[in-house]
């Protein structure tokens, strides 16, 4: 539990630096966009406030995932974790459309757009900067906390230097060229971007809650570990899926019928422990027994120790 509670500090602690850092940048951004005149510094300013809606999400959910387990969520909270990702990747993408809605709008007004004031492109290059540096200390934490919510942040920090880099480039090409409309062109290519982004996150996240395993061979070691039992056979039905960082593992084995029930149990306890030792972040491993033989073929579900064999 303690290890959890260290986990859940380092989060607040990430999610409220994220918060100071983004609103610094949201605001210097969207006041040096609407005096400078240039449509895509607003619009990057706008995507860092929506950063700071995501890091106060960020942090509410680390709370819940400290809560303990109880008879309504037995597993614990830290699916909360993934549902937050989600959530984050609609805000991003609304922030996205906004964006792209009002660029619309004001190419097609008609309206001759100005050419912003020089002091943008100084604004948009301390914007990379501070970004740059959010997404590698948010990519750090998340890593060392394995911690979905901090790394979905920390991908849209990551595109938010690639969406101050592109406004960068705009603001220069508009003074070199003289076209003030490149600035909207830049506006709305930033919120495609933004748009896609999201798109990709809703995506990951979804993996998670629909139980997929990002790396097969995670199925090989758990093979591997009951292989290493003596009078633990045929490892089956082997299930694996991740609850935020932790794993839930279930299979089945077989052992000698003619076993008491303490020898089975004992070959299931250090079945157990062989797991633990080679796969980091396990939650729980349930084992089931079934006497040496037991006709298997109709069960459908999990992996097979002879699957991983072919």
């Amino acid at each position: 539990m303690s290890g959890n509670k260290s986990r859940e500090q380092r989060i607040i602690r990430a999610s409220w630096n994220s918060i100071i850092g983004n609103a610094f940048l949201s605001v210097i951004k969207i006041t040096a966009g609407f005096l400078s005149g240039s449509m895509a510094l607003v619009a990057d300013g706008v995507d860092s406030a929506s950063d700071i809606i995501t890091s106060l999400i960020t942090l509410i959910t680390a709370r819940i995932i400290s809560k303990p387990p109880d008879l309504k969520y037995p597993y614990g909270y830290e699916k909360a974790d993934t549902i937050a990702s989600k959530l984050l990747a609609f805000i991003i993408f609304f922030a996205g459309a906004q964006l792209a809605i009002s660029t619309i709008q004001r190419l097609i007004s008609g309206q001759k757009p100005e050419i912003p004031a020089m002091f943008a492109i100084i604004v948009a290059c301390v914007s990379i900067i501070g970004k740059q540096f959010l997404a590698y200390y948010l990519t750090r934490v998340g890593k060392n906390s394995d911690s979905e919510m901090l790394k979905t942040n920390a991908r849209n920090m990551q595109s938010d230097v690639v969406i101050s880099s592109s406004v960068l480039m705009g603001l220069v090409f508009t003074h070199i060229l003289n076209l003030p409309i490149l600035d909207l062109i830049t506006a709305l290519a930033v919120s495609v971007w933004i748009m896609y982004v999201a798109i990709r996150i809703i995506i990951k996240s979804s993996y998670s809650l629909m139980d997929r395993i990002d790396d097969p061979a995670i199925y090989k070691s758990i093979a591997n570990a009951v292989a290493c039992v003596p009078g633990a056979f045929n490892p089956h039905r082997i299930r694996a899926r991740k609850m935020a960082h932790f794993y839930v593992i279930d299979l089945d084995i077989e052992v000698d019928g003619s076993l008491s029930l303490f020898q089975a149990h004992e070959i299931t306890h250090e079945i157990e422990n062989n797991i633990k030792a080679q796969i980091p972040n396990i939650y729980d491993v349930i084992v089931h027994v079934e006497p040496l033989g037991d006709d298997s073929s109709n069960e459908v579900y999990g992996v097979s120790g002879k699957d991983l064999q072919k």
